[in-house]
């Protein structure tokens, strides 16, 4: 009978989903979360993000060291020949799409920025190989400007096993999250979501038995 009574108490903190009870959780289990990207201004975030599309962050960080020396600034990368741009990319895939869109939003900050990455999302998305994702990164970790939540495929996963939203859509997973969470923690929510991803949380073979937020997850195993 206690069992029993056990049981249907788990699965009754699991129905009901606690948005502030996972972030503090979250934060007290990775208080080092943050972008795993290597960057020193908002320029070489912008670039280290177009290449992270589908690629980790680790390669791209091995990367992107020879690619500032070279393109130092926004400038230098507009007039960079595009053969000699993939061949440093090359092992990030995708690597011509991704030089030819590093060599055109370089481009077009300078046309457009005098050569600095702005502000505001509105002006991002619609630079060459920018979206809201990319655009959210930025404005988060290098501005500290909380305009969204980036959305990648561990927020992606996460917010649906954690019973946060329905949505499979990252826009409109994006829309679901943000009031469920004060604005101040939007850009930290990413890292947050995206550490327990990689960490515990994984696609194939989620750990639920090392998980904190075991006992708050309707998807958990255990």
């Amino acid at each position: 009978m206690a069992t029993k009574t056990t049981t249907k108490t788990t699965k009754a903190r699991k129905s009901k989903t606690d948005p502030a009870r996972i972030y503090a959780l979250l934060e007290e289990t990775y208080p080092d979360a943050h972008c795993e990207l290597d960057f020193r201004n908002a320029f070489e975030l912008l670039c280290a993000t177009i290449l992270s599309a589908q690629c980790t962050d680790k390669r791209v960080n091995m990367v992107t060291p020879t690619l500032f020396a070279k393109y130092p600034d926004a400038r230098a990368l507009a007039d960079a020949r595009q053969e000699d741009v993939e061949e440093i990319v090359k092992t990030t895939g995708f690597f011509r799409n991704k030089a030819k869109s590093l060599i055109a939003m370089a481009r077009a900050l300078v046309e457009r920025h005098g050569g600095e990455v702005p502000r505001t999302m509105e002006e991002l998305v619609v630079l060459p190989g920018v979206g809201r994702k990319t655009a959210n990164v930025i404005l988060g970790n290098a501005y500290g400007i909380n305009e969204g939540i980036t959305v990648d495929t561990h927020v992606l996963r996460l917010a649906a096993r954690l019973g946060l939203t329905k949505e499979d859509d990252a826009v409109k997973v994006e829309q679901a999250l943000m009031p469920l969470f004060p604005r101040d923690r939007w850009g930290m929510l990413s890292h947050l979501l995206i550490f327990h991803g990689r960490r515990t949380c994984d696609a194939r073979k989620p750990r639920c038995g090392d998980c904190a937020l075991v006992a708050l997850c309707p998807s958990a195993a255990v």
